[in-house]
């Protein structure tokens, strides 16, 4: 999966099972219509939580970062419509973290993803950024899986809270986040085990990890809204 654009919003949430049918009408119906209609939105993706039964993991890849300061989008978060305004406040456990993609390695859209969120130890960030990036561009091209990417967030100064955000209550942010996609499920467990565990990165310079392991649900382009 190689990430399109130069900025990322990266999200993880959950949703109740009695919210899941309507949330996902929603989300593939109108939302990310919705999303990919906005100027320098480039791909979005839904996946679910393959240990988490309420888990969901979605990425909207932009063309740049200053798509993230845009009145089309900014416009997009104050008017949200009566649907969104019903469906937002199930969204539980909100962390949504704005990014610049430092480094993306391979190609196409694979069905399995692990998510890494972290951060650098006090004065080690160049260093595990340094390991993060060999790490990351070798593991790409191994069998079973197809992209390895690190972005790190970079929270624009936008003023208030955004109306979707007010809906939703506070929501947390990552700081340093690792996508790992293949299409062999097995495959990114061992790259995860072997290359991006806890002790390995912890030793590189890394604290405070949150993994997540997660199927592709739905995915959409421009192209996609356009021949609707």
């Amino acid at each position: 999966m190689s990430l399109l654009g130069k900025a990322a919003v990266a999200m993880w949430w959950s949703v109740r099972p009695e919210q899941r049918s309507e949330f996902s009408d929603w989300h593939s119906h109108e939302h990310f219509p919705e999303r990919m209609s906005i100027p320098g939105f480039r791909r979005g993706s839904r996946w679910s939580s393959t240990t988490d039964a309420e888990g969901f993991f979605v990425l909207y890849e932009l063309e740049r970062y200053e798509v993230l300061t845009s009145q089309e989008y900014l416009d997009r978060l104050n008017a949200p419509t009566p649907w969104s305004r019903k469906m937002m406040p199930h969204h539980l456990g909100m962390v949504r973290s704005q990014c610049r993609i430092i480094a993306s390695f391979g190609g196409g859209v694979a069905a399995s993803l692990a998510t890494l969120r972290l951060s650098p130890q006090a004065g080690r960030a160049a260093e595990l950024q340094a390991h993060l990036l060999d790490t990351l561009g070798a593991l790409a091209s191994k069998p079973g899986l197809t992209g390895a990417h690190l972005l790190l967030t970079d929270t624009p100064k936008t003023g208030l809270p955004t109306t979707e955000q007010q809906i939703r209550g506070k929501d947390g942010a990552a700081d340093w986040i690792v996508l790992l996609s293949g299409y062999d499920a097995d495959a990114v467990e061992r790259a995860v085990i072997a290359q991006l565990a806890s002790s390995v990165l912890d030793a590189a310079g890394a604290q405070n990890q949150t993994e997540g392991r997660y199927r592709l649900a739905f995915t959409m382009t421009p192209q996609d809204v356009a021949a609707i």
